[in-house]
């Protein structure tokens, strides 16, 4: 008989055969790690690889769904010492950090490749001195998941974000967060991520944005009725791992984790991809609108905003240039 077994519960089933051998996971120091996304992510497939690379220094415990600590909360966890290691989103790094809401506003990378090519460049590497210097944390790697794009519940076409007044729009809670939804032109709701099903069902909310392969794991396709090709934001967390965590490493152990954080992260953008380039024609063969609006529109729009805002007052001068010109 042949037994079909996809990578991730082969990996699976070798952590708990090293589990169950105590002998060798004696003196090991835990990371805990704590994420919104569920344990059916790609995001989730990409722990376990990491994890499967360092088992032989660490033990890896991870925490999905928010099963541990609530979306927003995890970096606060990091810094007390509660957390090691968490998919922390570049907005909560913002509220500590303003210089970071740069990067978090509309249409700053282009794709993920840029996304990438940023926090390996020179001007990244500033943004990530900025964070283990003020906030004890050490950045392995941005975690991309996807452009965001606009989910609605309701029939009315969107063509140019003047077509957004009065709609709810959830988005996570925080200014950076709602700022998002304010430079697209809708009436930002905040959400958490556990409750946007229900929130879309019972009209709470008219809509969310989040990206493709976030809408298949949660279903949120099943009480939408359009998707909106906005692509306003590379959707992108931050893998981290607390400054005392890293610190405690020997540089042979960190050059080993990076390497399994790089190798992980590799794997997940690549999977991302290729599951965004098949799930519009998916949503539309389950019934829904999905159509691009006016990119343009939506861009100088949302970029005026950010520039006319409080928020750039923060940036360090000149960034945005710098960014662009990656």
């Amino acid at each position: 008989m042949t037994f079909a077994m996809t990578r991730r519960a082969l990996l699976v089933g070798g952590l708990l055969l090293a589990a169950a051998m105590p002998t060798l996971a004696q003196d090991k120091p835990v990371l805990r790690f704590s994420a919104v996304f569920s344990d059916q992510d790609i995001r989730a497939e990409m722990m376990d690889l990491f994890s499967a690379q360092i088992a032989d220094s660490h033990t890896f415990e991870p925490y999905y769904g928010g099963t541990l600590f609530k979306q927003g909360t995890e970096l606060v966890a990091l810094q007390r010492g509660n957390l090691e290691m968490g998919n922390i989103a570049p907005q909560d790094i913002s509220n500590q950090i303003p210089a970071w809401s740069v990067l978090t506003s509309a249409y700053l990378f282009r794709d993920a490749a840029h996304l990438r090519t940023f926090f390996d460049s020179e001007v990244g590497a500033e943004f990530k001195a900025m964070a283990e210097e003020q906030l004890g944390i050490h950045i392995l790697g941005p975690t991309y998941f996807g452009a965001r794009q606009v989910g609605l519940r309701v029939d009315k076409e969107i063509k140019t974000p003047a077509d957004m007044a009065g709609i709810k729009l959830r988005m996570p809670g925080g200014d950076a967060w709602q700022f998002l939804g304010t430079a697209l032109g809708a009436n930002p709701t905040p959400m958490a991520y556990a409750e946007v099903y229900t929130g879309l069902q019972t009209g709470a909310i008219d809509g969310q944005d989040n990206p493709l392969p976030n809408v298949e794991n949660m279903k949120f396709y099943e009480v939408m009725k359009q998707i909106v090709l906005t692509s306003h934001l590379v959707g992108y967390d931050l893998l981290v791992i607390s400054g005392d965590a890293w610190n405690a490493m020997t540089p042979e152990q960190q050059t080993a984790v990076q390497a399994a954080a790089t190798a992980a992260i590799d794997f997940s953008q690549a999977e991302h991809l290729a599951r965004e380039a098949e799930l519009a024609d998916r949503f539309r063969s389950v019934g829904l609108n999905v159509y691009e609006p006016d990119v343009d529109a939506f861009r100088s729009h949302a970029q005026q905003m950010y520039l006319d805002s409080d928020l750039a007052k923060d940036w360090p001068e000149g960034v945005v240039d710098r960014i662009n010109a990656l």
